[in-house]
């Protein structure tokens, strides 16, 4: 065999070899689009949840400083 017709196999296994990768990155694409619908979306909270949850956070805050304080 000489040194073209070895080239000429070369390319032809590198484009095979191509094209089986190309169709398992399309499987993984596919299996993956399956999978991310089926997990749960994030609840999303009202502006008035969120800011009942961060008073209540303020005041937790302040009565540690109120403590730290104290201690000192």
């Amino acid at each position: 065999m000489n040194v073209n017709g070895l080239v000429k196999q070369l390319k032809k296994e590198r484009d095979r070899v191509a094209k089986q990768l190309a169709g398992i990155e399309a499987a993984l694409s596919a299996f993956g689009k399956v999978y991310r619908g089926a997990k749960p979306t994030r609840r999303r909270l009202s502006a008035k949840a969120r800011a009942k949850i961060a008073a209540a956070q303020r005041k937790r805050w302040a009565a540690w400083k109120a403590q730290q304080k104290k201690a000192t």
